[in-house]
């Protein structure tokens, strides 16, 4: 896994979010991923938890996690996915195919854009956050942890 990269979960209890840093560097396969947050948060199985990873200054991932639904994923930039990496996972996680020749030109956001719609971030705003230019994937995260309540646990494992 690249050296800056971050990777944390919260999860949503009745006091609020709980957080914990999750290791993602032995990740073959997308559910791997799911089961690092369990691990790293010990879920009984039907609690409402994210997945947040942020890849140096280039992109960032939101995975959602919800008892036994699918898992929903947002990619904040599939052009910035380098091909044999951690986010090569998140871009077939997101439904999309790495760009090999490195073409992509501006920001392509992909996979599942309402996935905190529900929790207080539209698709619209998500979008508008991620294609906004010269904002670190970093400053995104802490925004939308902000709107969603859980920005002093993401500070604290940062």
């Amino acid at each position: 896994m690249a050296a800056n990269t971050f990777s944390a979960a919260f999860v949503k209890t009745s006091d609020g979010w709980s957080g914990a840093e999750v290791d993602l560097s032995d990740s073959e396969i997308v559910d791997d991923f799911g089961d690092a947050v369990t691990e790293a948060l010990g879920l009984a199985g039907d609690e409402l938890a994210l997945l947040c990873v942020e890849v140096e200054d280039e992109w960032f991932a939101i995975v959602r996690y919800l008892g036994e639904e699918e898992p929903r994923v947002f990619l904040s930039d599939a052009h910035a996915i380098q091909p044999e990496s951690l986010g090569e996972l998140f871009a077939e996680f997101a439904g999309v195919a790495p760009d090999k020749e490195g073409s992509g030109l501006g920001v392509r956001p992909a996979g599942d854009f309402e996935l905190l719609s529900d929790l207080g971030v539209s698709s619209e705003e998500l979008l508008e956050l991620s294609m906004e230019e010269g904002v670190l994937p970093a400053d995104i995260l802490s925004v939308i942890a902000e709107r969603l309540s859980f920005a002093d646990e993401l500070d604290r494992l940062r």
